[in-house]
């Protein structure tokens, strides 16, 4: 399950990406792209995460 912050980095960086390609301006683009991707990186961790206790979780 995806959490607060993780939700909050994918939004802003879609929102910075878009505002990037409006404005022609690479740094705030790039920024954007940084900032979904972390996002999508805390996912990609708490699934992990929640996998992992699952799994630890099943063997008791």
């Amino acid at each position: 399950m995806a959490d607060d912050t993780s939700k909050k980095d994918k939004l802003m960086g879609k929102a910075k990406k878009a505002a990037g390609d409006l404005m022609n301006d690479e740094k705030t683009k790039e920024e954007g792209k940084r900032q979904e991707t972390e996002g999508k990186v805390k996912d990609a961790a708490n699934d992990v995460k929640d996998k992992a206790t699952d799994a630890f979780n099943d063997r008791k």
